[in-house]
């Protein structure tokens, strides 16, 4: 493609995608696809010759966007939000059009400052100290791989440049029962195995029980397995539960063990003042994540990783081959060695771009809005006989069972899983099911940028529509 066929085909793209942003709502929220659609559409070979764009933005409209799930839907209630601001979605266009690829400095002198300058600025956002060092990566997933390799290797004082994991002592990760399935994936790619994984049982908020950490802790201890890290949650998935992190802190300390903390969704919220004290004592951790791409608005994929010890970082995950050393090696940092990939996308652009347009006081009432929004929804839910919450709302999520009288406690289950499925069956909003406490309950989680209180109204509406 030529950039004058780009330039003409980008600007219908740019046109279909702010139609879509538009009419978004008119959509069902849930896709309507059956299995196996679109790979019936799609060709079973590759095309021998090219063709025009334009065939290819129609068969977007006809084929694509109707088979999506469309989680920018102000009635998009289900998962987290995964917004993609359109500042962002042009920054993101921006990285992917200039074709910048990170290797180090030289490579891309503005991939790297862009990162460095980002990663401050969210930093001072969220009211962290100058002692955090950012760097971003994919998702939280890798972030929290890279947490425990650094965990590792403080726990065996480097044992991967000997013989690994095989000259130490067995090592025991710890973390809530409510963690994400994430922080168990993680630890066993970073060579621990099933055995070496705490599931810490919690409080009846579903913060992690910081006794029974400690008791855990103390047996290993007996049995001459070493604490290696601990993994704080602010925000567990399916409730939002907010650990303790200050007792976490003290437990780290007390043992020796590397403390992360796990804020993917939650940690946006922190760029509030008022709502920092749910991770009181994130200070005194040794890392922490947080994922742009959620809640805050960047396109999806942008998660950072804070930690305070950045040479223990570097010397975890550096490689220095010939090749890619450069007079700036020393002058700037070279985000090669503070993540798995060797080569990263200029993802800071995304970040860049939303800070720009939307600043800090936008994202703040955005984010305001929504809790607020949330705690309306709380409330009518609290004023009726047959809804209950099943979890603190500590934030924007809400965790709701309809109990009414006519449903036998044995068959509540089923039932939950009905209701929930008949919304999102419909189109008319889209909620996620979940197991809190051995039991089905609904998760209905507020924060897409197009959500306004009349959506959540419907949704109230909805939901005893098809409870009745």
């Amino acid at each position: 493609m030529t950039p004058d066929e780009f330039r003409k085909s980008g600007h219908a793209l740019i046109d279909m995608i702010a139609d879509y942003r538009t009419n978004v709502e008119k959509m069902p929220v849930r896709s309507q696809s059956e299995v196996g659609d679109l790979l019936n559409w799609l060709p079973d070979t590759p095309p021998a010759s090219g063709e025009d764009a334009g065939v290819l933005l129609d068969e977007i409209a006809s084929q694509v966007i109707p088979a999506m799930t469309h989680w920018q839907h102000p009635s998009f209630f289900a998962y987290f939000p995964a917004n993609a601001d359109l500042s962002s979605v042009l920054g993101d266009l921006a990285s992917s059009g200039f074709g910048q690829l990170g290797l180090n400095w030289q490579s891309s002198p503005p991939l790297t400052e862009f990162e460095q300058r980002m990663c401050d600025w969210i930093r001072q956002l969220l009211g962290l100290s100058g002692q955090w060092h950012g760097v971003i990566q994919d998702t939280a997933s890798t972030s929290t791989l890279v947490a425990l390799l650094c965990a590792r290797e403080k726990a065996t004082d480097f044992g991967q440049i000997r013989n690994g994991l095989s000259d130490s002592a067995e090592l025991v990760v710890y973390s809530s029962s409510q963690g994400h399935s994430s922080i168990t994936k993680a630890a066993l790619l970073a060579g621990f195995g099933k055995n070496q994984l705490r599931a810490c049982a919690v409080n009846a908020d579903h913060s992690v029980d910081l006794d029974d950490l400690r008791r855990q802790i103390v047996d290993d201890i007996a049995n001459n397995r070493k604490p290696c890290a601990i993994v704080g949650c602010t925000g567990t998935t399916a409730t939002t539960a907010m650990d303790n992190i200050d007792g976490l802190a003290d437990l780290a300390q007390e043992y020796d063990c590397w403390l992360h903390v796990d804020g993917a969704m939650a940690g946006s919220a922190m760029i509030l003042p008022e709502m920092r004290h749910l991770w009181r004592g994130v200070e005194r951790a040794d890392s922490v994540v947080l994922n742009p791409h959620k809640w805050l608005g960047v396109v999806f994929d942008c998660s950072i990783y804070y930690v305070r010890d950045e040479q223990h970082l570097i010397r975890v995950m550096s490689t220095n081959p010939s090749y890619l050393q450069t007079a700036a090696d020393g002058e700037a940092p070279n985000y090669r060695d503070w993540g798995i990939p060797l080569g990263r996308r200029f993802r800071a652009m995304k970040l860049w771009w939303l800070l720009r347009c939307e600043g800090a006081d936008q994202l703040q009432n955005r984010l305001r809005r929504d809790i607020e929004n949330a705690r309306w929804l709380e409330q009518q839910i609290d004023a009726h006989p047959d809804w209950h919450l099943v979890a603190p709302v500590a934030l924007q999520t809400l965790c709701v069972v309809h109990r009414p009288s006519s449903v036998p406690e044995p068959e509540l289950d089923d039932y939950t899983q009905a209701w929930c499925e008949s919304i999102n069956a419909s189109g008319e909003a889209m909620l996620t099911p979940a197991v809190v406490a051995d039991r089905w309950i609904v998760r209905i989680s507020i924060g897409v940028i197009a959500t306004e209180r009349r959506h959540v109204e419907q949704l109230w509406q909805t939901m005893q529509a098809h409870t009745s």
